[in-house]
């Protein structure tokens, strides 16, 4: 039963794959100073298709728009920006911190060509949408039947 709830995407496949990225894994997750390493911020994406256009959501919860920097090269849409550290209070003393900071980028290639000059960003309570409308020549046609 927990067979089928595993995610297999993420763990390797064969025992050759588990020797080659074992290594890689206790290099990213211990630092030379041999404490817990860097967490690398890396916010999830969702993209979805539509008739009309491409839509992408990615979770940047307490980022401001001016954070954050969308473009279109080459049939990607890269994405990135920085989340700054909050200052610390004095005062206090920290027993744990999980929260990400610094800085990432995401590129996603597009799965269409879209019209670069009318995509559009918002962002919304932590939410980035970006719209890429399809360029006219990949939209679906409807053709009548005589």
């Amino acid at each position: 039963m927990t067979r089928t709830m595993t995610p297999w995407t993420r763990f390797p496949r064969t025992f050759a794959e588990l020797e080659t990225e074992f290594p890689k894994w206790m290099t990213d997750f211990f630092t030379p100073e041999g404490t817990f390493g860097k967490f690398e911020l890396a916010p999830e994406v969702n993209v979805a298709e539509t008739e009309k256009s491409v839509e992408v959501t990615m979770d940047l919860p307490g980022m401001k728009p001016e954070d954050v920097k969308v473009e279109i090269l080459e049939g990607r849409l890269w994405i990135s920006g920085e989340k700054k550290e909050e200052e610390e209070e004095k005062g206090k003393t920290y027993h744990r911190i999980e929260r990400k900071y610094g800085q990432f980028r995401r590129v996603l290639p597009l799965p269409t060509k879209v019209e670069a000059e009318r995509v559009e960003a918002q962002m919304n309570e932590g939410v980035l949408k970006i719209v890429l409308p399809k360029a006219a020549e990949v939209r679906p046609k409807a053709i009548p039947v005589k």
